[in-house]
């Protein structure tokens, strides 16, 4: 690969996007040739998904050009078209969901490509998704709607959106999220093949790892602005972290565990969800105070159940689940959050916040009858801004303030909000279900610390995650469920990433 100018698949010009008062990228220049995989890195808030959104055609910048390679040479991408973006051959997989949930995966991944309804365009359609799916192993059922899909299967519809496309680039937002380190390998196994073949790519991930494999070039953001560029060969770890945070990143030990008392128990449960795989069979664990549970799974294997009975969500179909050696005879999440459990939820846009109230009512929600937030059924808006004001600086939840809106905070900052919302009441048992997807490795750090802290003060965990080198930092037992069943792996320095792997696929290890 050369440095000739056509090499150069898309090129990024003093880009600069501002939000009132916010400026979320600022005077931004990026380069991508054809055949590299460029890493876009940091914090949350850097501005990383603003500048993707301006290069699909999301949203206009304020200032800059985007110009992408064609025949004639680097054209001026038009602003604020996503339908020219797609032309240009520009796809992107976007960190958080953009399909139709009443369609089929199949449909969502034909959807603004082709007519819906052309003669034989669905056969021909379903044997090229069929051959990027054995090709990448990203297996997904094609024909069920999205809606009954899991968290990570919607994910693998997303990947294969972009893959059946014929992308010039391809713009990857925390693809890998979701996925078990077998399948992000065998997506780094296409991505390596398609950018041999000339697809330039751009891969923003918070797994610094995976940035080391796949990339050949690492483009750091630091508060809006460029911070550095790094050559991956030449790069660690440490090399990554201190640049995108600005200083060196401290790094989380955990201690020996103490377990006590069993403070949440399943005994022989079997639950229904209407879909095999997200049902259980005759699961038995405990949850003891002063220990860290890991459960270990590929996506869509029975966690959503798992945490849902443990939310109060759901009660079981057969079997008992017991808190503090009391059995739950009626689903009542309410009454649990009373009772000292608390959650942070797999879908934090989703079931986490509500986008329009205030920064300082999510905190509240959980709270909001009791005192000191309500008084003879009257909220106590001094309390919950006070509280809020407190939890924001606490938790480095980066916002305007306690009266803005969380839909406009960042995914990473609408996870340390419920993070503060969770921690802050002092719970006896804690569900953190992926606590630090999608979040940069200095908040990652802060979360596993702060966890770590509470199991240290007595409290039973139990981490769901499907990112194992976050299960192996913070579990002192692992859990392993597979098709509905759980297997107890064992204390965690016991074990290693192949033997866990092998029992999520259901091998013997």
């Amino acid at each position: 690969m050369t440095d000739q100018q056509g090499d150069v698949v898309l090129s990024l010009e003093g880009i600069t996007k501002r939000f009132g008062k916010l400026t979320a990228n600022d005077g931004i220049n990026l380069s991508l040739k054809r055949g590299e995989i460029l890493a876009l890195l940091g914090e949350n808030g850097a501005g990383k998904t603003t500048l993707m959104n301006i290069l699909f055609g999301h949203y206009v910048q304020d200032e800059g050009v985007v110009r992408v390679a064609s025949e004639a040479g680097l054209q001026i991408l038009p602003a604020g078209s996503p339908g020219a973006a797609l032309k240009a051959g520009i796809g992107m997989v976007h960190q958080h969901f953009t399909l139709a949930e009443n369609l089929g995966g199949l449909d969502n991944i034909r959807l603004g490509t082709e007519g819906m309804f052309a003669l034989g365009g669905k056969s021909t359609a379903r044997k090229k998704v069929e051959a990027i799916i054995a090709e990448s192993g990203l297996d997904v059922d094609l024909d069920r709607p999205v809606a009954s899909l899991t968290v990570g299967e919607k994910q693998r519809v997303e990947i294969l959106k972009a893959l059946y496309r014929n992308v010039r680039v391809l713009i990857l937002d925390e693809p890998t999220a979701v996925l078990t380190p077998q399948e992000s390998e065998g997506l780094f196994t296409v991505l390596r093949r398609l950018a041999a073949n000339g697809l330039g790519v751009i891969f923003i991930s918070h797994k610094l790892g995976e940035v080391l494999s796949v990339s050949s070039r690492i483009l750091v953001l630091r508060g809006g602005r460029k911070a550095g560029e790094l050559v991956t060969a030449n790069s660690d770890r440490r090399d990554i972290a201190d640049l995108m945070v600005g200083k060196a990143v401290a790094e989380v030990k955990r201690t020996p565990a103490t377990p006590r008392e069993p403070l949440m128990s399943f005994a022989n449960v079997s639950l229904k969800q209407g879909s095999t795989r997200q049902s259980l069979r005759n699961v038995s664990f405990e949850l003891k105070a002063g220990e860290i549970i890991g459960l270990a799974g590929v996506s869509g294997n029975g966690q959503s159940g798992i945490a849902a009975l443990i939310s109060g969500l759901a009660v079981p179909d057969a079997g008992e689940v017991r808190l503090y050696g009391e059995a739950l005879t009626k689903a009542d999440p309410r009454a649990l959050v009373q009772a000292g459990v608390a959650r942070m939820p797999e879908d934090r846009q989703h079931d986490g916040v509500v986008g329009t109230m205030s920064v300082a009512d999510n905190i509240a929600i959980e709270e909001v009858r009791s005192a000191p937030y309500s008084r003879y059924g009257l909220l106590n808006r001094k309390a919950m801004q006070e509280h809020a004001t407190e939890a924001i600086a606490a938790y480095d939840v980066r916002c305007p303030g306690p009266d803005a809106e969380a839909r406009l905070l960042s995914g990473g900052n609408v996870q340390k909000l419920i993070l503060a919302r969770v921690l802050e009441r002092l719970p006896r048992v804690i569900l953190a279900n992926q606590p630090t997807r999608g979040l940069d490795v200095g908040a990652q750090s802060e979360v596993h610390r702060r966890i770590i802290a509470a199991r240290d003060r007595g409290a039973a965990v139990m981490v769901i995650s499907e990112d194992l080198d976050e299960l192996f930092a913070l579990a002192d037992r692992f859990l392993v469920v597979h098709a509905g069943e759980v297997s107890d792996a064992g204390p965690s320095e016991k074990l290693d990433r192949g033997t866990i792997g092998l029992l999520m696929a259901g091998q013997a290890a």
